[in-house]
């Protein structure tokens, strides 16, 4: 297995703090925001990750129903899926972010993108939108409570139309079980049965909960040994941080970040529509919503 043995250059940022969100400033300046061990932390899990990759004999945490190169398949997609959902939520010289029309109150912002040949996603206009909020319990609560599968139905409005998922293989990439790659069934609004891939990562600094819907036939021919780079997805998914207060033994809360990527126009050319916007704002206010009142409810 490929073990991090020694950092040799770790470089840092400044940061103009007054950019930063209010939500935020706590994080950034405790420090722990752009630290050194949070560099470390994520060289090392990533070197983790793809140890597990390479292995000649993947781990399965479930029962093992599937062979041990659809395993390596279903990582090399999860893989693709974080760099997707990471990358899309990222900014770059080219992009804006903009606020809703008429949001008043709330935090979602969004941003649209084209896609055209690239076999990794659905071509045409793909929205991106992004909200963030804190609830009043530590990451690990958090990250254990989205990653259950049972727990689905108590927030995902998107995926599971209100009925139980089935957890169909669940693989290990790291030392720490909950660091997994996990293949799910579940019914879709229109009843039919649809598949999902759910990768969960976890390190003392951060964690990670990022999904996305598959194509049932792409992925059994993944299973039957297909290629897996041609799997179209569009990750959705759940950055988890600690929020900057907890001191002396003392644990604060957390700050979660959701983004979603929805395909709202199949074709490029196409103006966005303010329906779709919309739509997709209700959609990830309402899963926000119902994680704050999950937790909520519990510390009553």
């Amino acid at each position: 297995m490929l073990v991090l043995k020694k950092v040799t250059w770790v470089e840092h940022v400044e940061v103009d703090d007054r950019e930063v969100h209010p939500l935020y400033k706590s994080l950034f300046s405790s420090g722990q925001a752009l630290s050194a061990e949070r560099w470390v932390e994520t060289l090392e899990r990533q070197c983790e990750r793809l140890a597990y990759i390479m292995a000649p004999n993947v781990p399965s945490i479930e029962p093992d129903v599937i062979t041990n190169h659809a395993k390596q398949s279903l990582m090399k997609i999860a893989e693709r899926m974080t760099r997707s959902f990471l990358s899309g939520v990222a900014t770059s010289a080219g992009d804006i972010w903009f606020k809703l029309p008429g949001n008043t109150g709330n935090t979602v912002r969004v941003m649209t993108r084209k896609s055209l040949n690239d076999p990794g996603r659905p071509v045409g206009v793909i929205l991106y939108a992004s909200t963030s909020f804190w609830l009043p319990v530590p990451p690990n609560i958090v990250f254990d409570f989205l990653r259950e599968a049972n727990n689905r139905t108590n927030w995902d409005v998107i995926t599971t139309g209100g009925e139980d998922v089935q957890l169909m293989s669940q693989i290990g990439n790291g030392r720490d079980s909950r660091n997994c790659v996990s293949l799910l069934r579940t019914p879709n609004t229109s009843q039919k049965k649809m598949m999902m891939i759910q990768e969960t990562s976890t390190d003392p600094t951060a964690s990670f909960v990022i999904y996305a819907p598959l194509d049932v036939i792409l992925t059994e021919n993944v299973l039957n040994g297909g290629d897996p780079d041609y799997v179209s997805l569009l990750p959705t998914g759940f950055a988890i941080l600690p929020d900057g207060t907890a001191q002396h033994g003392r644990e604060g809360g957390s700050l979660v970040s959701a983004a979603f990527q929805v395909l709202v126009e199949t074709d490029p050319s196409a103006t966005l529509s303010f329906s779709s916007v919309a739509t997709t704002e209700n959609l990830i206010l309402t899963t926000a919503h119902k994680i704050k009142a999950h937790f909520n409810q519990q510390i009553v």
